[in-house]
C-alpha cells in the first residue's frame, strides 16, 4: 500500500510539475548593459509566491510557473524595479525574457521606484520620440498580418500599407524607400522575397520572426547612430537559443510555408544555438496566392549561433538566407492578375543573404566595445517575352525585357558604449559600408524602332560593375539632467565615396517626465539619404554615347521635427499624441520644367528608367498628427487603436505643388483579442482577434488614353501627376485559433484559420492602360482569402 501511494503522489507530482512552464531571461543594467548578479525576479498574482535571484552572469530561471499569460516583478539595489506583464508560459517551450534596469537617478540605497515596462518605449535608450518595439508574439497574433514584421509596422500611427499585394512601409508619407532595416546592428538590402534593387518591401517576407528578439521600429528623429534614411528604421535583433534544452519547432501556414526550427545549449559557457527553416507552402501544393494564379516557389533559412562568454569577450554568428522565383506563362494568366500581362511569358528570381560575427567584451564594470562584420547579397533577375500578334497566323516571340542585379555589401561596424555616471552614458562609433552593385537592364518599353526592324529597340538602361562606400561616424549622449528631464544629443556623419560628399547632421531629444503618468517629448533630427541607386547609374543617350548622367547627384535632405506626449490613462491602458513636421530638400528632378521627383518613387517593384541628367533642386514636406490609444494585453484581452491625419506634398522643377503618391491623408486601424482559458485545469487557450483598417487612397496619374492608344504603350499625363485619388481603402480580418497546452509532456499545439478580407471589399490596385484592350483598366486588390496555421512546440 505505501509503494502504491508512493507511486501514486509521484506521478501526482510529475503531472503537476508538467502543466507547469519556465521563465528564464537575463537581467543587465541599461545603460552600461554589464549583467546584473543578485537581482530578485518574483511571479505575481499566484497563489504561492515564487521568486529567485540572477546568478554571476545576470542570467535566471524560474520554474513551475503556471501556464497562461504571467507577470514578474525585477527589482535590484539602487536600482529602479519593473514588472513586465504579458510573458506567454506554455508547456511547449520556455518563455525568455530579457531585462534592462535603470539606476536610481540619486543612487538610492533603496529600490523605492517602481514602474511598468511598456513597448512604447524604445529598446535603444537612447531614443526619445517616434519609437517603440516589438516582439515576435505581437507579429504572430494579429489577424491578416502573415507573421511578417512589414505588415505589423502597418497597425502603428504613422504608417500607411494600403497594399494587400507588398509589405513596403510609408512613414508619415515619406517614400519606402527612405526605411533603414538593420539586422544585429548592421544594415541590410531589403530583407523580402521577389525584392528588386533600390526598394525595401516586398510580396513575402524573408524574416522569419521565431528568431527575433524584442525589436524597435522609430518612425522620425533617429538617434545619431542611424543614417543614410530618412523614412524610418527597423532595428531587429536575434534572440539566443535556450541555453539549457533542446526545444524544436514544426509549423506550417499558407504565407509562411512549411517550417522546421531547433534550439539547445551549446558548449560550457552558456553558449546557444538558434536555426530555422521555410519552405513555401503555395509551390508544395502548386497553387497561386497573393493576387496571381502563378505559383510562387521560395524558401529561407536563418541562425543565430552564440558562442558564450569568454576571456575574449562574446562572439556570435548570425545570417539568413532566402531565394524565390515564379513563372508567369501568357497563356495561364488572369486579366486581372496583378503582376502579370496576357500576351507576355516571364519569370522573376531572387536572392537574399546576410551573414555576420559579432563580438562584445566588456570593458570595466560600465563600458563594452560592440563590433560586426558582415556580408550580404540582394540579386533579382526579370525576363520577359512578349507574344506580338498573338493568335494569329503571324504570331512570335521578341525578347521584350531583361534586368540582371546584384547588390553585395562588406560592412564593418563598431560602438563603444560608457555609462559614465548614473546620470551620464556616451555612445560613440563608425559605420563602414562597401556597395559593389553590378546591374543590366534592357527594356524595349516606348522605344523607338531605330534598326527598322519593326519592333522597339531593345535599349541598354545600365550595364555597370562599380564599387561605393558610405562611411558614418557618430558620437551621442544621454544626460538626465533632473529626475525628470533627460536629453538625448548627438552628431552623426555621413560620407560617400561616389560624389566625394561629405555631411555633418545633429539629432536632439528631449523627455519631460512630469509623473508616473504624463511624459511630454520632442526631437529633431537632420537625415540623408543617396538618391536610389538604380536612378543614379541610368544610362542616357548623349552624342550616341551611353552616359551616366545621375552620378553626381547629392544626398537627399530631410529635416525632422516631433512634439509628443504620452499618457498612462489607468493601469494597462496608455495613450500617445505625436504632431511631427518633416521639410525634405535637394531631391532629384529633371533639370526642364517637370512634374517629376524622386520622392515619388520606391511604390512598387522598378524604378522609371528614362530619368536622366537629373539635378537636386527638388523639395517637399511631410507634416501631421498621430494618436494611439493602446490596452495593452491583459485580463485576457488588448486593443490597439492608432489614427493618422497626414499630408504629403512635392515640388518637382516646375515649381508646381503636388501630392505624392503615398498622401492617402489620414490612415486608422482597430485592433482587438480576447483569450479565454478552458478546460478544468485552465491551460488551453481559445483566441479571437480582429483588425479593421480605413484610408485614404493612393494618389495616382491619370492615362493619357488617345495617346496611349496611338503609342501602344501606357502614357502618363505627367502635367497632372498625381491629381487623381483611388477610393477609400477598407479592409477587415478576422482571426482565431485554439492553444493546446500538454497535460504531461513538454509539447504544445497551436491552430488558428485567418480570414483576410471577410468582406471581399474590392479595394482598387491599380488603374492602368491595357494594350490589349485598348482601354484603361481597373485592376483590383487580393479579395477574401483565407490563411491558416498549425503549430507544433516539443
Amino acid at each position: 500500500m505505501r509503494k502504491i501511494t508512493f507511486v501514486f503522489i509521484i506521478v501526482l507530482g510529475y503531472i503537476a510539475n508538467a502543466q507547469t512552464g519556465i521563465i528564464k531571461g537575463l537581467v543587465v543594467d541599461k545603460q552600461s548593459e554589464s549583467p546584473l548578479p543578485g537581482a530578485t525576479i518574483e511571479l505575481l498574482n499566484v497563489e504561492q509566491a515564487i521568486g529567485v535571484i540572477t546568478d554571476i552572469d545576470g542570467y535566471f530561471t524560474l520554474e513551475n510557473v503556471p501556464l497562461g499569460r504571467q507577470m514578474i516583478r525585477v527589482s535590484y539595489i539602487g536600482f529602479e524595479s519593473i514588472t513586465i506583464p504579458n510573458i506567454v508560459v506554455t508547456s511547449g517551450k520556455d518563455a525568455a525574457v530579457n531585462i534592462a534596469l535603470i539606476e536610481a537617478f540619486d543612487r538610492l540605497d533603496e529600490v523605492i521606484i517602481t514602474s511598468e515596462t511598456s513597448k512604447a518605449q524604445a529598446i535603444n535608450k537612447l531614443t526619445s520620440v517616434s519609437a517603440r518595439q516589438f516582439g515576435v508574439e505581437e507579429v504572430t497574433r494579429f489577424s491578416g498580418g502573415r507573421s511578417d514584421v512589414g505588415r505589423l509596422a502597418a497597425n502603428f500611427a504613422g504608417v500607411s500599407s494600403p497594399d494587400d499585394s507588398r509589405n513596403d512601409i510609408v512613414i508619415r508619407g515619406n517614400s519606402p524607400v527612405g526605411l533603414l532595416w538593420r539586422v544585429e546592428g548592421v544594415p541590410i538590402p531589403s530583407p523580402n522575397h521577389y525584392s528588386t534593387l533600390g526598394t525595401t518591401g516586398g510580396p513575402v517576407s524573408a524574416l522569419n520572426p521565431n528568431l527575433l528578439k524584442n525589436s524597435d521600429f522609430i518612425t522620425s528623429a533617429f538617434p545619431a547612430e542611424y543614417g543614410n534614411a530618412i523614412g524610418g528604421v527597423f532595428d531587429l535583433g536575434f534572440r539566443k537559443g535556450n541555453v539549457d534544452d533542446y526545444e524544436y519547432t514544426g509549423q506550417v501556414g499558407i504565407f509562411t510555408g512549411v517550417e522546421a526550427m531547433a534550439e539547445g545549449p551549446l558548449g560550457k559557457n552558456k553558449g546557444s544555438f538558434l536555426v530555422a527553416g521555410r519552405y513555401s507552402l503555395v509551390s508544395l501544393l502548386g497553387i497561386g496566392a497573393g493576387g496571381t494564379s502563378a505559383t510562387p516557389n521560395y524558401y529561407d533559412v536563418s541562425f543565430n549561433v552564440d558562442f558564450g562568454k569568454s576571456k575574449l569577450g562574446n562572439f556570435s554568428l548570425f545570417g539568413i538566407i532566402g531565394f524565390s522565383d515564379i513563372e508567369f506563362l501568357g497563356d495561364d494568366i488572369d486579366e486581372d492578375d496583378l503582376f502579370a500581362a496576357e500576351d507576355e511569358n516571364s519569370k522573376a528570381d531572387s536572392g537574399f543573404g546576410v551573414i555576420g560575427l559579432k563580438h562584445q567584451i566588456n570593458i570595466g564594470s560600465s563600458s563594452f566595445l560592440r563590433t560586426t562584420v558582415a556580408g550580404s547579397f540582394a540579386t533579382n533577375e526579370f525576363k520577359a517575352d512578349r507574344f506580338i500578334e498573338k493568335n494569329t497566323p503571324q504570331e512570335r516571340i521578341i525578347k521584350y525585357t531583361e534586368a540582371d542585379n546584384t547588390e553585395s555589401r562588406l560592412t564593418f561596424s563598431t560602438l563603444f558604449n560608457s555609462k559614465l555616471s548614473s546620470k551620464s552614458t556616451l555612445r560613440t562609433g563608425v559605420l563602414v559600408e562597401n556597395f559593389g552593385i553590378k546591374s543590366v537592364e534592357r527594356d524595349r518599353t516606348k522605344q523607338p524602332d531605330n534598326d527598322g526592324d519593326g519592333d522597339p529597340d531593345l535599349f541598354t538602361f545600365t550595364d555597370i560593375d562599380e564599387n561605393l562606400s558610405i562611411i558614418q561616424p557618430y558620437i551621442q549622449g544621454q544626460f538626465r539632467l533632473t529626475e525628470k528631464l533627460t536629453l538625448n544629443a548627438g552628431l552623426h556623419g555621413q560620407y560617400s565615396t561616389l560624389n566625394e560628399q561629405f555631411v555633418f547632421e545633429p539629432r536632439a531629444g528631449l523627455s519631460y517626465k512630469v509623473n508616473q503618468n504624463h511624459r511630454f517629448s520632442f526631437g529633431y533630427g537632420l537625415h540623408h539619404q543617396p538618391v536610389p541607386l538604380p536612378l543614379l547609374f541610368l544610362n542616357e543617350d548623349v552624342n550616341g554615347e551611353l552616359v551616366q548622367t545621375n552620378l553626381d547627384l547629392d544626398f537627399v535632405r530631410s529635416n525632422h521635427y516631433v512634439l509628443g506626449y504620452d499618457v498612462r490613462i489607468s493601469k494597462g491602458w496608455r495613450g500617445k499624441v505625436e504632431v511631427y513636421y518633416q521639410d525634405v530638400s535637394k531631391a532629384a528632378v529633371e533639370p526642364f520644367s517637370s512634374s517629376y521627383s524622386s520622392l515619388t518613387e520606391g511604390a512598387n517593384f522598378g524604378f522609371e528608367n528614362d530619368r536622366v541628367s537629373l539635378v537636386n533642386e527638388g523639395s517637399g514636406f511631410n507634416q501631421g498628427i498621430e494618436l494611439t490609444l493602446e490596452k495593452f494585453f491583459s485580463d485576457g484581452y488588448y486593443g490597439l487603436l492608432t489614427t493618422s491625419l497626414f499630408e504629403s506634398k512635392y515640388e518637382g522643377s516646375d515649381g508646381v505643388e503636388r501630392n505624392t503618391p503615398f498622401n492617402n491623408g489620414y490612415v486608422a486601424n482597430l485592433l482587438a483579442g480576447k483569450e479565454f482559458t478552458i478546460g478544468k485545469a485552465k491551460k488551453d487557450v481559445l483566441f479571437f482577434d480582429t483588425k479593421l483598417t480605413v484610408s485614404g487612397g493612393r494618389y495616382f496619374t491619370p492615362v493619357n488614353l488617345e495617346a496611349s492608344q496611338s503609342a501602344g504603350f501606357q502614357v502618363l499625363r505627367e502635367d497632372l501627376a498625381f491629381s487623381e485619388q483611388n477610393d477609400d481603402y477598407f479592409r477587415w480580418d478576422v482571426k482565431f485559433g485554439y492553444k493546446i497546452n500538454s497535460k504531461s509532456k513538454k509539447r504544445s499545439h497551436q491552430f488558428y484559420v485567418d480570414l483576410q478580407n471577410v468582406t471581399n471589399n474590392e479595394n482598387i490596385f491599380t488603374r492602368r492602360y491595357n494594350r490589349l484592350t485598348n482601354q484603361v483598366d481597373q485592376v483590383d486588390q487580393i479579395g477574401f482569402f483565407p490563411d491558416f496555421g498549425y503549430r507544433f512546440q516539443f
